[in-house]
């Protein structure tokens, strides 16, 4: 039920179709393409677009996207892998000889083979209805005539102005008075435009093989990468078995590894021995989700990998022992101090989209370049900004997420969908790089331990282990004071976080009613929108 009394927007109500996304740009396309006979993947695929034009310093066909989709909504999950892999050429005997003992940012060697644009063109030929073109035409009047800036979007763009002047076209293209375009202001991406005409005409090919590719693959090779057009021509996702937990009675589903959608699950696996307290911001609440959260992603770094170069021990990790193992770890009084180590970068830059349609077609469609503007560096002709995916690699001999070639590193970017009773139940995601595994089970946890309504378990105070050993959080500034003492009294260490954790958005099916409720992130520009 709604809580009238938090400051907060209502939830958005509808009959037919529902879009959820972080851009109201965004939101409007997929709308705008559900009203023209297009589906639930037509949808997704149009609002990705446009973010990738509008919000570019989160998104970009220059990075991985990965998708679960429930047609007609049942409950046969489909899930698609769209990160991409290394250059063939690229080893960890390569940094070693370098010196170097992490994947630099601004590096060619942060950059994977980009795998939105596989993706999108597959799914929209598995799964689509209008013509990839009429999908693409709203990114492309954007990217051609121009968009207003938005609050969030400025803010998160002003951030990153010295990354953007340390690459000639970056500057260019992206700080067009030397610095991020204001709040109001016009921009345009006119290269970007020419770009996705191409790839709206002549599909995946355009991107992959040819003048584009060899545009990427030159920018990259001039700074030292190892880069060929055949790692370009040869770059492919695929279609996958999504992994999948029972939660109160719910079947919550995630994409398999590399992706970390697996670590969800194991905290929700852990969040099930414990018994359900009044208060979701109790320190008792959170004392149990930051733990549960710790141990999993401890979990996390020493397993999750790419599946196809490593034995990833996926029947394991959702097992109940371990799950059982795991809570058995857990002192509710005390902050543990003896976890194993893992490093975990804060938040990383993505969009997510949701997407219910007439006839039920549920997608849960998430899009990225990691950091926000990814690498930042920008390929000159093509105006393409280039992920930094690379660096969620290990260079630690004998780790399973060891770089090496043609490899898939271990991927922040989940898309969530829950089913119950041989029906889709709700599409889901949480942004935020590393926090999304703990914002789906903190999510997931609100929404069917607590009963709240979606935008007011959304809009709830946020906070993420950043420690190993250290039990370190980082909590937004709205976590209750007396919360913030407690913990500290128990033995973690609360320090303010200097940015919004996460993001979400959430499209709901009442079948009862044939109605759909979306909601969408408040720390974000965008909405829900249905009718």
């Amino acid at each position: 039920m709604r809580n009238f009394e938090r400051p907060t927007r209502s939830v958005a109500v509808a009959r037919n179709a529902m879009a959820a996304t972080s851009h109201p740009y965004a939101t409007l396309a997929a709308v705008n393409i559900l009203q023209a006979g297009g589906n639930a993947m037509d949808a997704a695929i149009a609002a990705c677009a446009v973010q990738c034009v509008v919000e570019p310093g989160s998104t970009g066909i220059g990075g991985d996207c990965f998708a679960l989709y429930a047609p007609k909504g049942g409950d046969k999950v489909i899930a698609y892998n769209g990160s991409g892999r290394t250059p063939a050429a690229l080893t960890v005997d390569w940094f070693e000889e370098r010196g170097l003992t992490e994947v630099p940012r601004q590096s060619p060697s942060a950059v994977t083979i980009p795998g939105a644009i596989d993706a999108w063109t597959r799914l929209h030929a598995d799964h689509g209805r209008l013509p990839f073109a009429r999908i693409l035409a709203p990114a492309i009047d954007y990217a051609k005539n121009g968009y207003a800036i938005t609050p969030r979007v400025h803010r998160d763009w002003s951030l990153e102005e010295k990354l953007l002047s340390a690459d000639k076209t970056a500057a260019e293209i992206f700080l067009p008075h030397g610095c991020a375009p204001r709040i109001g202001e016009v921009h345009s991406q006119p290269r970007l435009a020419r770009t996705l005409e191409r790839i709206a005409a002549e599909g995946r090919d355009a991107f992959y093989k040819g003048s584009i590719a060899a545009d990427m693959v030159d920018r990259l090779r001039s700074l030292g990468g190892l880069h060929t057009v055949e790692d370009f021509a040869s770059a492919g996702g695929e279609y996958v078995t999504p992994v999948a937990t029972d939660f109160r009675g719910y079947r919550i589903h995630e994409c398999p590894p590399n992706g970390q959608g697996i670590i969800a699950l194991v905290i929700l696996n852990i969040l099930s021995h414990f018994e359900v307290v009044a208060d979701p911001q109790s320190p008792d609440r959170l004392h149990l989700e930051i733990e549960a959260t710790r141990l999993a992603y401890a979990a996390r770094d020493a397993w999750v990998a790419d599946p196809e170069k490593a034995e990833v021990p996926v029947e394991e990790m959702l097992s109940p022992e371990f799950a059982a193992r795991l809570a058995g770890m857990i002192d509710l009084k005390h902050a543990a101090t003896d976890l194993p180590d893992f490093e975990m970068p804060l938040h990383r830059d993505t969009v997510y989209i949701s997407i219910v349609d007439s006839e039920r077609n549920a997608v849960s469609f998430i899009n990225s370049i990691f950091d926000s503007f990814g690498s930042g560096i920008v390929a000159p002709n093509s105006g393409i900004i280039l992920h930094n995916r690379g660096q969620s690699f290990s260079l630690k001999r004998g780790h399973l997420n060891m770089i090496g070639p043609e490899k898939r590193p271990l991927h922040t970017i989940i898309p969530g969908m829950v089913t119950r009773h041989g029906k889709t139940e709700m599409s889901f995601g949480v942004m935020g790089g590393y926090y999304q595994a703990m914002g789906h089970a903190h999510l997931i946890s609100k929404v069917f331990d607590y009963g709240m309504d979606l935008q007011d378990a959304i809009d709830l105070p946020r906070l993420i282990p950043v420690g190993g050993k250290n039990p370190r959080v980082e909590a937004e500034r709205t976590v209750p004071a007396k919360t913030v003492a407690e913990l500290t009294r128990r033995g973690f260490e609360i320090v303010p976080a200097e940015d919004p954790i996460g993001g979400a958005q959430v499209v709901r099916i009442d079948w009862e009613n044939g109605t759909l409720t979306g909601a969408s992130e408040s720390r974000k520009d965008g909405m829900a929108l249905g009718f």
